[in-house]
């Protein structure tokens, strides 16, 4: 009788060992590291940045200082899917180190106002084009059981990146002229990135897609082992089913056939941002230091929380699925507001301060679970593969359009509209979230990318 059953038992097909595509990925996430490097680079030291180029206490180039940066990303990410599908993934990664290092080179070395913002808009495009870059890379060199751990280290590396930004502008108030070495460090990991990928897997998926099915083989091959590769050649066979070899235009992403995925992903990302996320970043130290917390500590007490949930994501995300973590994230981050705004009705007092802290770390910590996870890992497998680079790019875009504006107008409506209402805002968006992934997001955990691309077809 046992070994009757063992026999029906053996052709079960084992999972590819991870080991294989880990390499490869964490070289992918090296884009992710260096996009959260520069977000956070010019946090601490502005101040000396601004003294030495002579433009202290005006706000607007301040705030410019911080803000070309998101619009050269903008330009960046628009262009990122013609680049992937042009060049190959592999090459837009060369391609998105490039403006980085040149960028951080004329920042760094700039002596004037002008200078420093044509090396932030050059930076720009090389964040805007390295993020849909990665999450698509990872998306599809990754085995499906393990897809959703390597997606949250990309969470991971623009974390450790942040972290990495905040921990280099230490010393930037003691000794003059530092933050020119903060720009400058950032060309390493670029470097690196650019030269390491010429070592790396291309996409078997763009590979097929190019028609170029034995280089594919290969590459899985070094991907997913030997054994796998028949299986992963017919899974990408299923699902091109000939309709690859005519172009994507925009049109068929905002109102064809793909239109139902495209708005999920936009709206998903478009709540990602409305959330406030980026404004608890961009303020979280103005709390703190209401709370007596010094500004070093409260960053570290940030980048703690937000490493902590992305952990946290990485070892559930394969285990109880994306759909999930980003309810109940976006629950929690509801929760969080609604602390925030009962802590401002307790104007004095120990009480409220705690509350507010308290409030500030857990909404970090919720959003690190999911919302800042699970949109760039779910899009790139909700898409079917001939959509995927162009739809990324699309969604990444509206990601940016909002990202600007929230940096941009979030001060002066905490101005004029007061903590409160600004924070039942972002609350009411993060319940806006729950309601819509509760009715639109689909289940993708453990399945290939081309079940989820069969699942997903608009019915001809």
């Amino acid at each position: 009788m046992w070994k009757k059953t063992q026999k029906i038992t053996v052709p079960e097909p084992s999972n590819p060992s991870w080991r294989l595509s880990f390499p490869h990925v964490v070289v992918a996430t090296l884009s992710s590291f260096l996009f959260g490097y520069h977000l956070g680079v010019v946090n601490e030291p502005l101040e000396s940045i601004s003294k030495d180029l002579g433009f202290k206490g005006n706000t607007l180039a301040e705030g410019l200082v911080v803000s070309t940066c998101l619009g050269g990303a903008l330009v960046g990410s628009l262009f990122s899917g013609w680049v992937a599908d042009g060049v190959g993934r592999r090459r837009a990664f060369q391609l998105c180190a490039l403006p980085m290092i040149i960028g951080a080179v004329m920042s760094a070395s700039t002596k004037t106002l002008a200078g420093m913002l044509l090396g932030r808009l050059f930076v720009g495009t090389g964040m805007g084009l390295g993020p849909p870059v990665a999450s698509l890379y990872v998306t599809e060199v990754s085995p499906a059981f393990v897809r959703g751990t390597y997606g949250s280290l990309i969470q991971i590396a623009t974390c450790l990146g942040l972290m990495g930004a905040l921990f280099v502008g230490i010393p930037v108030k003691e000794i003059v002229g530092w933050w020119r070495v903060c720009f400058w460090v950032s060309t390493i990991p670029a470097a690196i990135l650019a030269l390491a990928m010429v070592f790396c897997a291309e996409s078997p998926h763009w590979l097929h897609k190019q028609g170029r099915t034995y280089e594919a083989e290969a590459e899985f091959e070094r991907l997913l082992g030997g054994s796998h590769v028949k299986t992963a050649m017919a899974e990408l066979a299923k699902s091109d089913r000939g309709d690859d070899t005519d172009t994507v235009r925009l049109s068929e992403l905002l109102y064809g056939r793909h239109f139902r995925v495209v708005f999920i992903g936009s709206t998903l990302f478009a709540l990602q941002q409305l959330s406030g996320i980026n404004a608890v970043f961009y303020f979280s130290s103005t709390v703190f230091k209401s709370a007596g917390v010094p500004s070093g500590l409260a960053n570290a007490f940030i980048g703690i929380a937000n490493l902590s949930g992305s952990i946290v994501a990485m070892v559930l995300m394969d285990k109880v699925g994306r759909k999930l973590l980003l309810l109940w994230s976006f629950f929690g981050m509801a929760i969080s507001m609604s602390l925030q705004v009962v802590a401002s009705f307790y104007s004095s007092g120990s009480g409220s301060l705690y509350l507010s802290v308290g409030g500030m770390l857990m909404f970090v910590l919720t959003f690190a679970l999911g919302a800042g996870p699970v949109p760039g890992l779910l899009l790139p497998e909700i898409f079917p593969s001939r959509i995927r680079a162009k739809a990324m790019a699309v969604c990444m875009s509206v990601h940016w359009v909002i990202n600007f504006f929230v940096g941009l107008l979030f001060l002066q409506m905490l101005e004029q509209f007061g903590p409160r209402l600004l924070y039942s805002i972002f609350g009411t968006f993060c319940m806006l979230a729950v309601v819509f992934v509760k009715r639109n997001v689909v289940e993708t955990k453990g399945k290939s990318l081309q079940e989820i691309e069969i699942a997903l077809l608009p019915q001809e």
